[in-house]
């Protein structure tokens, strides 16, 4: 069994952090890693993403204008020296150049030295589809030189490093977890989370579905699928999907069956988290992500959903009435934006869904 750092790779909206609080619960044997790569990505030189590309002020008081995808790793090292296993849970776009970009390695990974940030040279089919009346590109992006690529690598970070991390992955239907993203980049949310637009780009989906198959294709993940197979090779490691929805109606069944996945022994008091103590160290780790993961922060435990709920999931939920409860909240231009993004991206949803753990 793998006993490497376990890397929970996800988009946006997909429970993520509720999913992580379990793994908080378990202090004597894991160190919780979260979200530390958007660090680079959205403020520091190498940074991928255009959404602060204008806005140095906001760079500079984020504490990060100066990290880098190194220094990123140099921090997960550190965190590593305490002697326990490691559990990183972060968004993978952002170790993947938006728009469907073709990515080179970060110059502080042994890329070639750029003026800005991590240099791209090309174009894929993958997109996250739908736009919001403008470019995505609405701020000026980085200017960059040319770095050095790998052949199939969607991401900037070396495939010698990335072998270093035992890869797992969380999805979430897009008819939930876009609506989420959108209304965190509306009033009065935006001014919570500084990301006062919606960026298509940023829904994660391809970016997801592109790393995975990456991933398989290289042997480090797969062929065989969790809970389907019997003993694993040395340094074999299972395909390993949660969806999100799966966890929410049954948090003990999936928990407990991703913990077998990654050599994590389960205890049922891992879903409770109602310490003050549990709470402050919450407060602490999500504190540079405000008004992501209020709810997560609040919360006490993991419970499987309620029996009204289960009722609500048989009924046919119509693609009008989803328009039509995203244009009483959204309005009709969000309600447009929403449903272009949801469609986009429900290929790779489906896709990465046919992998998901079944209990």
């Amino acid at each position: 069994m793998s006993t490497k750092a376990i890397f929970v790779a996800t988009h946006p909206r997909a429970c993520s952090t509720a999913f992580e609080r379990v793994f908080m619960t378990c202090q004597d044997k894991l160190k919780c890693v979260h979200e530390p790569f958007g660090d680079a990505f959205y403020f520091g030189p190498e940074r991928l993403s255009t959404r602060y590309g204008d806005d140095e002020k906001a760079r500079e008081e984020s504490g990060f204008a100066n990290s880098t995808f190194r220094t990123v790793f140099e921090r997960i090292e550190r965190e590593g020296k305490e002697g326990k296993r490691l559990f990183i849970k972060d968004i993978i776009h952002y170790l993947v150049p938006p728009e469907g970009k073709l990515a080179t390695i970060a110059p502080s990974l042994g890329g070639r030295s750029a003026k800005k940030g991590v240099g791209t040279n090309g174009e894929t089919n993958g997109t996250n589809g739908a736009t919001n009346g403008h470019t995505h590109g609405h701020h000026t992006a980085s200017h960059l030189d040319e770095t050095a690529a790998e052949p199939g690598n969607p991401t900037v970070v070396p495939a010698e490093i990335l072998k270093q991390f035992h890869f797992t992955f969380l999805i979430r239907h897009p008819r939930y977890s876009i609506p989420s993203y959108y209304r965190c980049t509306i009033p009065p949310l935006d001014s919570v989370t500084g990301f006062y637009s919606f960026m298509p780009s940023e829904a994660g989906y391809d970016e997801l579905r592109r790393v995975f198959d990456f991933l398989i294709r290289e042997g480090q993940v797969g062929p065989a699928q969790a809970g389907k197979h019997g003993d694993l090779a040395s340094g074999e490691v299972s395909i390993t999907v949660i969806d999100a929805d799966d966890l929410l109606d049954d948090p003990e069944g999936i928990v407990s069956a991703y913990c077998k996945e990654v050599g994590i022994d389960y205890t049922p008091d891992m879903l409770i988290w109602d310490t003050e103590e549990d709470h402050q160290r919450a407060r602490e780790a999500f504190e540079k992500w405000r008004g992501f993961h209020d709810d997560a922060i609040n919360s006490k435990s993991l419970k499987p959903r309620s029996a009204a709920h289960f009722y609500k999931k048989k009924k046919t939920r119509t693609v009008e009435a989803e328009d039509q409860e995203w244009k009483e909240k959204y309005g009709e231009e969000g309600a447009r934006v929403i449903r272009e993004c949801v469609q986009a991206n429900l290929p790779d949803y489906e896709y990465l869904k046919s992998f998901a753990i079944q209990v």
